[in-house]
């Protein structure tokens, strides 16, 4: 992917858009949605090319400045889509725990909390079933890079009280969430990992779905 072809001609549009902003005139919605999907396009082949490079070269081998000379852009280029190598890995994950907040929410309200935030968590999962090869490699590049394993469990760190206000609300409290709340939320997020970790370790083999049923229901006994 060159520059001028990718992701300068994704800036190019920005441009010329802002510029229509800035002369008074309104943003066209539909040119808006079109700018969002060519960025989002532009930011999975970033990092696919990163992906590729890491696990070819190892994590920790791999500067910015090999990642943008591999895709073909510049380093502040890159920048502009990844703020760290982290990133190009588990950008994909900065939305998850607003999904699970909201699926947490969505739940009927006479299902008990434990169980909601399992069924919640299917909104994650769910992803590890529709593209398993390539989960499974992201899942073991992540095992094996501890810069990888902090930054993960930093982002999941930060879906804690997002789940817990979302427990919180189930109960009708628009009032901060209770400790219990935040152990439930916690201990959620807990689960998730140690079955994610047992499939890992299976090579895809086990069942994501009975794991994590079986790590909620251990601490339900």
């Amino acid at each position: 992917m060159s520059e001028e072809s990718g992701a300068a001609r994704t800036g190019a549009k920005g441009a010329a858009n802002s510029a229509s902003a800035a002369s008074g005139r309104r943003t066209d919605p539909a040119r808006t949605n079109t700018r969002d999907i060519a960025r989002a396009a532009v930011r999975a082949q970033l990092a696919e090319v990163a992906f590729e490079l890491f696990l070819r070269d190892g994590f920790d081998k791999v500067t910015l400045d090999d990642l943008a000379t591999a895709a073909g852009v510049s380093r502040s280029t890159f920048l502009r889509y990844f703020g760290t190598k982290e990133d190009a890995v588990l950008g994909a994950f900065d939305a998850h725990g607003a999904w699970v907040a909201d699926a947490l929410r969505a739940r009927p309200a006479d299902e008990d909390d434990w169980t909601a935030l399992r069924r919640a968590l299917d909104t994650v999962i769910q992803r590890y079933h529709h593209d398993p090869v390539g989960s499974l490699a992201t899942a073991q590049l992540v095992r094996d890079t501890p810069a990888l394993c902090a930054r993960q469990l930093e982002k999941q760190h930060g879906w804690r009280p997002s789940l817990a206000q979302a427990l919180a609300e189930r109960h009708g409290s628009s009032d901060a969430p209770a400790l219990a709340d935040t152990v439930r939320a916690a201990a959620a997020i807990d689960c998730l990992n140690i079955a994610l970790d047992h499939w890992t370790e299976s090579d895809g083999d086990l069942d994501l779905v009975t794991l994590l049923d079986e790590a909620f229901e251990t601490l339900a006994r």
